[in-house]
């Protein structure tokens, strides 16, 4: 049997791309460092952490932190708001922007350019602009004084803010799908709204995800419209929740139990990116191409 024939390291190369491993190195070290410093300040206690001494565990390991973020310092609330905005606003935002994205990539009709110059011009528009109108308007309608609809309120602004992007975003993948697939299709008299169903949209599969994993984190993350709009701290997401905290803190000390918290908020994003970091890499670098 033949042996595999072992490829020669090209050291040239590779030593001029030691800078580039260098930093790299040298950033993931730094991250690795400092979300295990901050993990290690949940498990420790408010003394220790002033005293340098987090990572020590001096006492024991303070599993009891969570616990106490969780129910005492409303991030539990927080947490499920956050939640529940960042899920129904992914899903509606594939449910609109795939089949206006598939349309805008596969057909040619007299506003399809306008359309897609609106989508690109839209994403270069900061929120602050329209934040400020929307909320004298909203406002002035009586929304904000109802706990349902100011939650509604909220989602749709989500929802409304990330079209733009996301539509270009999945233009890109359904534009490098072969058309082939299509005329498949149509020979075998599948109409083109099952077509796109059934076939396009689950070939544009890494787009989809990829474009999902961002706004999750968008909307989980974003900050202002929940600090405009959240009229309670029963609508607060974890943005504007860990910001309060954070203030409180000058008053309660509770340091220990600020850092559990933070590792809760920080959990479904780092989960999201453990589990499918191929499928963002594969998604970030390009589509499908057939």
């Amino acid at each position: 049997m033949e042996k595999p024939k072992v490829k020669k390291v090209n050291w040239k190369k590779e030593l001029r791309l030691a800078p580039g491993y260098i930093i790299l190195l040298l950033w993931v070290l730094f991250t690795f460092v400092l979300l295990g410093w901050v993990f290690g300040a949940s498990l420790s206690t408010t003394p220790e952490i002033f005293k340098g001494n987090a990572l020590k565990f001096e006492s024991g390991l303070h599993f009891e932190n969570y616990a106490k973020a969780w129910s005492g310092s409303n991030v539990s609330e927080f947490f499920v708001n956050s939640l529940v905005y960042a899920t129904i606003s992914c899903v509606v935002l594939i449910l609109v922007c795939a089949p206006a994205a598939y349309v805008l990539s596969r057909y040619t009709f007299k506003l399809n350019k306008l359309i897609q110059t609106g989508f690109a011009s839209a994403m270069g528009v900061p929120a602050v602009m329209v934040i400020l109108p929307l909320f004298s308007m909203i406002a002035s309608m009586g929304i904000l004084n109802n706990v349902t609809l100011n939650r509604i309120t909220l989602v749709l602004l989500y929802i409304g803010i990330n079209v733009p992007y996301t539509t270009i975003f999945l233009m890109t993948f359904f534009s490098n799908i072969s058309r082939t697939y299509e005329e498949a299709a149509a020979i075998d008299g599948c109409p083109p709204m099952k077509t796109f169903w059934k076939i396009m949209f689950p070939m544009a599969q890494t787009g989809l995800v990829t474009v999902t994993i961002f706004n999750f984190i968008n909307v989980w993350n974003e900050y202002f419209l929940s600090l405009i709009f959240a009229s309670s701290d029963k609508l607060r997401s974890v943005a504007v929740g860990l910001y309060g905290m954070i203030n409180s803190m000058k008053y309660t000390g509770d340091w220990a139990g600020m850092f559990a918290a933070v590792v809760i908020v920080f959990l479904p994003t780092f989960i999201l990116y453990i589990f499918l970091s191929e499928k963002i890499i594969g998604g970030v670098t390009g589509g499908i191409k057939g």
